[in-house]
């Protein structure tokens, strides 16, 4: 129970690698606001972690929006009286090849994944600034993020973003005790019923040859947004089946 009478916000809760943040938090104890863009599927999970005995609110946002995010933050703090971990881990996939690529695209991707991270991340910081006695926020980061890929010029420029933001918001947050890291992700099975086997390219690049599970992935976000991790700040660390440290596979 290590959120006992802690309170979060998980965004683009939803589905996915977010839904199962906000399961693994309600489940050792958080107050959860489960936030998504699409309101009926976060008070389906709300509902359901309240079904498995834990507290969880629902709230629709759009985490590109300022007034969105503020309200989501606002009900949070009603709902619990505080705010202690923030999760950053609405986003969106969206590939196009890099002759091809729109502003409209362009835009969309960028505005979810890079600026939605710090829109929250600004709000939920300043809400624990005024709190006064620290906090947590992580963002769900990409290996895209680290390194370049056919057709994600914008979603990989978004998640390098979010890889230097992460480390932006930690040198400045450190004075206030809110200690920021990000957790990346690597090829990770969330929607099953569309996504089919894993591409030969990332097996031959990942020493664990296969997708990761969006409960694996949350279990790191846990351990980042908890107290165990009191000296780490700045950090980007990967779920990825050791898809970025991977070099030479063969031999």
């Amino acid at each position: 129970m290590r959120f006992e009478n802690k309170s979060a916000l998980v965004t683009g809760s939803g589905h996915g690698i977010g839904q199962a943040v906000a399961e693994r938090l309600a489940s050792e104890g958080a107050h959860v606001l489960v936030c998504d863009i699409n309101g009926d599927l976060a008070s389906s999970v709300a509902e359901s972690i309240q079904a498995a005995g834990g507290k969880a609110e629902a709230c629709a946002v759009d985490v590109s929006k300022r007034d969105d995010v503020q309200r989501a933050v606002d009900q949070a703090v009603a709902f619990a009286s505080r705010l202690d971990v923030l999760v950053c881990s609405a986003g969106v996939m969206e590939r196009a090849p890099f002759l091809e690529e729109t502003d409209e695209h362009w835009q969309r991707v960028a505005g979810i994944n890079l600026q939605g991270t710090f829109l929250c991340g600004q709000i939920a910081a300043r809400q624990m600034v005024a709190q006064g006695d620290g906090g947590r926020i992580v963002n769900v980061a990409s290996n895209s993020g680290t390194f370049g890929g056919r057709g994600r010029a914008a979603y990989g420029a978004s998640k390098a973003g979010v890889i230097n933001l992460t480390q932006t918001m930690a040198i400045e947050l450190a004075d206030h005790k809110i200690l920021v890291n990000a957790v990346g992700p690597g090829p990770t099975l969330t929607r099953p019923e569309v996504q089919g086997e894993l591409m030969a390219s990332a097996q031959n690049r990942m020493p664990l040859k296969r997708y990761g599970l969006p409960e694996e992935v949350a279990s790191v976000a846990a351990f980042l947004a908890s107290d165990e991790c009191s000296f780490t700040t700045g950090h980007v660390f990967a779920a990825d089946g050791g898809f970025t440290v991977a070099g030479i596979m063969e031999g």
